[in-house]
């Protein structure tokens, strides 16, 4: 049987309603609990969203709900679509700031505090 422990964070800042959903993480990312997620177009798999990024998940669109090893494969694990997150404990890929990921999840269920 193996033990995992729980250490809280500061990532989710409001009652707003959590919603998550299983997502298939590309072949080689790796991704820690926190990291702004983008999509790629063609596949439909989620990856670090990164501005030089060409394939569609330049654009953020969720949120990693825990740290996922994507190195040797795709692996499939859960993303937040929706919630109250601090952007002070986002980890944003290459080129974003917090302005660009506030500005790509407005309208969105995403709420940044």
């Amino acid at each position: 049987m193996s033990v995992e422990t729980f250490t809280p964070d500061n990532l989710i800042a409001s009652g707003y309603p959590i919603e998550t959903q299983e997502e298939t993480f590309l072949a080689g990312e790796v991704v820690e609990r926190g990291h702004v997620l983008g999509r790629v177009t063609a596949s439909g798999k989620i990856r670090v969203s990164k501005t030089a990024n060409a394939d569609g998940s330049e654009v953020p669109v969720e949120v990693a709900v825990v740290d996922i090893d994507a190195s040797a494969g795709d692996v499939v694990g859960p993303a937040y679509k929706s919630g109250g997150f601090r952007t002070s404990e986002l980890k944003l890929g290459t080129g974003h700031t917090a302005a660009s990921i506030r500005a790509a999840f407005d309208g969105s269920a995403i709420i940044l505090k």
